[in-house]
């Protein structure tokens, strides 16, 4: 089994999911629409990307390591 799955049997923490988290990262995407009378009248697109500094860096340095 790959160590990126959860195995579903296994109870999980929040500070293991947490953990998980900011180690990878995490993209979330939305879309949010206002509308009246069935008029829609504000359409926002969200993009969120949840990560901390570190792996950020490590990902930037690799990226940049990749194009030399």
């Amino acid at each position: 089994m790959s160590n990126n799955v959860i195995d579903q049997s296994k109870d999980i923490t929040i500070l293991e999911l947490l953990d998980r988290v900011l180690n990878k990262g995490v993209i979330l995407t939305g879309d949010i629409v206002i509308s009246v009378a069935d008029i829609d009248l504000v359409y926002l697109g969200v993009k969120l990307l949840l990560s901390s500094v570190e792996t950020m860096e490590q990902l930037k340095s690799g990226k940049r390591a990749l194009l030399k």
